[in-house]
Protein backbone atom coordinates (compact mmCIF):
# COMPACT_ATOMS: atom_id res chain seq x y z
CA UNK A 1 0.00 0.00 0.00
CA UNK A 2 1.23 3.33 -0.66
CA UNK A 3 -0.10 6.60 0.47
CA UNK A 4 0.53 9.92 -1.22
CA UNK A 5 0.51 13.48 0.25
CA UNK A 6 0.98 16.70 -1.72
CA UNK A 7 1.63 19.51 -0.96
CA UNK A 8 2.99 23.07 -2.14
CA UNK A 9 0.10 24.88 -3.92
CA UNK A 10 -1.38 28.06 -3.64
CA UNK A 11 -1.99 31.21 -5.11
CA UNK A 12 0.67 33.10 -7.88
CA UNK A 13 0.23 35.50 -10.39
CA UNK A 14 0.53 34.58 -14.01
CA UNK A 15 4.18 34.63 -14.96
CA UNK A 16 5.27 33.10 -11.52
CA UNK A 17 6.28 29.48 -10.30
CA UNK A 18 5.27 27.05 -8.12
CA UNK A 19 6.88 23.39 -6.28
CA UNK A 20 4.95 21.01 -5.61
CA UNK A 21 5.42 18.11 -3.73
CA UNK A 22 4.45 14.31 -3.70
CA UNK A 23 5.67 12.61 -0.36
CA UNK A 24 5.37 8.86 -0.62
CA UNK A 25 4.49 6.56 3.03
CA UNK A 26 3.56 3.16 3.54
CA UNK A 27 6.40 1.21 0.87
CA UNK A 28 9.42 2.71 -0.95
CA UNK A 29 8.24 3.97 -4.12
CA UNK A 30 11.57 4.27 -5.94
CA UNK A 31 10.80 1.73 -7.59
CA UNK A 32 6.95 3.00 -9.06
CA UNK A 33 6.51 5.59 -12.09
CA UNK A 34 4.98 8.62 -10.53
CA UNK A 35 2.31 11.27 -12.53
CA UNK A 36 0.93 14.37 -11.92
CA UNK A 37 -2.43 15.12 -13.02
CA UNK A 38 -4.60 18.30 -12.63
CA UNK A 39 -8.52 18.96 -12.72
CA UNK A 40 -9.46 21.89 -13.67
CA UNK A 41 -12.73 23.62 -12.42
CA UNK A 42 -16.42 23.22 -13.88
CA UNK A 43 -15.96 18.92 -13.74
CA UNK A 44 -13.36 18.95 -16.04
CA UNK A 45 -11.47 15.69 -16.92
CA UNK A 46 -8.19 15.10 -15.31
CA UNK A 47 -5.44 16.31 -17.08
CA UNK A 48 -1.81 14.24 -17.80
CA UNK A 49 0.65 16.58 -16.75
CA UNK A 50 3.97 14.89 -16.39
CA UNK A 51 5.31 11.60 -15.42
CA UNK A 52 8.86 10.43 -14.05
CA UNK A 53 9.96 6.30 -14.37
CA UNK A 54 12.19 4.65 -12.61
CA UNK A 55 14.82 3.51 -15.06
CA UNK A 56 17.24 6.15 -15.45
CA UNK A 57 14.02 8.73 -14.27
CA UNK A 58 13.00 9.51 -17.77
CA UNK A 59 10.57 11.98 -18.25
CA UNK A 60 7.28 12.58 -20.34
CA UNK A 61 5.33 16.01 -20.43
CA UNK A 62 2.44 17.20 -23.05
CA UNK A 63 2.98 19.73 -25.22
CA UNK A 64 0.66 22.39 -22.88
CA UNK A 65 2.78 22.14 -20.26
CA UNK A 66 6.42 21.35 -21.87
CA UNK A 67 9.34 23.79 -21.35
CA UNK A 68 7.84 25.37 -18.15
CA UNK A 69 7.18 21.94 -15.94
CA UNK A 70 9.73 19.76 -14.64
CA UNK A 71 9.53 16.40 -12.16
CA UNK A 72 12.03 14.87 -10.67
CA UNK A 73 12.57 12.83 -7.76
CA UNK A 74 14.39 12.34 -4.61
CA UNK A 75 14.33 8.66 -3.82
CA UNK A 76 16.02 9.17 -0.22
CA UNK A 77 13.24 11.51 0.78
CA UNK A 78 10.70 9.34 -0.97
CA UNK A 79 9.45 12.61 -2.60
CA UNK A 80 8.49 13.47 -6.46
CA UNK A 81 8.45 17.02 -7.47
CA UNK A 82 6.62 19.56 -10.43
CA UNK A 83 8.25 22.57 -10.34
CA UNK A 84 6.15 24.95 -12.01
CA UNK A 85 7.43 27.95 -13.84
CA UNK A 86 6.10 30.92 -16.37
CA UNK A 87 2.47 29.70 -14.98
CA UNK A 88 -0.85 30.71 -17.12
CA UNK A 89 -4.08 30.92 -15.90
CA UNK A 90 -4.94 28.03 -17.58
CA UNK A 91 -2.31 26.04 -15.21
CA UNK A 92 -5.48 27.16 -12.36
CA UNK A 93 -6.58 23.32 -11.27
CA UNK A 94 -6.13 21.29 -8.06
CA UNK A 95 -2.85 18.84 -9.11
CA UNK A 96 -2.64 15.03 -8.27
CA UNK A 97 0.14 13.02 -8.00
CA UNK A 98 -0.25 9.16 -8.48
CA UNK A 99 1.38 6.30 -8.48
CA UNK A 100 1.34 2.41 -9.91
CA UNK A 101 3.02 -1.02 -10.22
CA UNK A 102 4.08 -1.04 -13.98
CA UNK A 103 4.91 1.16 -17.01
CA UNK A 104 4.69 4.72 -16.69
CA UNK A 105 1.34 5.90 -18.21
CA UNK A 106 -0.47 8.97 -18.97
CA UNK A 107 -3.84 7.74 -18.52
CA UNK A 108 -5.17 8.46 -14.91
CA UNK A 109 -7.69 5.39 -15.03
CA UNK A 110 -4.42 3.35 -14.89
CA UNK A 111 -3.44 4.61 -11.40
CA UNK A 112 -3.81 2.85 -8.38
CA UNK A 113 -2.29 5.44 -5.42
CA UNK A 114 -3.25 8.83 -5.32
CA UNK A 115 -3.42 11.44 -3.47
CA UNK A 116 -5.92 13.92 -2.00
CA UNK A 117 -4.85 17.26 -4.46
CA UNK A 118 -3.33 20.40 -3.93
CA UNK A 119 -4.85 23.75 -5.27
CA UNK A 120 -3.16 26.07 -7.66
CA UNK A 121 -4.65 28.97 -8.65
CA UNK A 122 -3.01 31.29 -10.75
CA UNK A 123 -4.15 35.05 -11.57
CA UNK A 124 -3.96 37.20 -14.59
Amino acid sequence: QVQLVESGGGLVQAGGSLRLSCTASGRTFSNLPVAWFRQAPGGKEREFVAVINTIRGSTTYPISVKGRFTISRDNAKNTVYLQMNNLKPEDTAVYYCAARFGDALITPNRYEYWGQGTQVTVSS
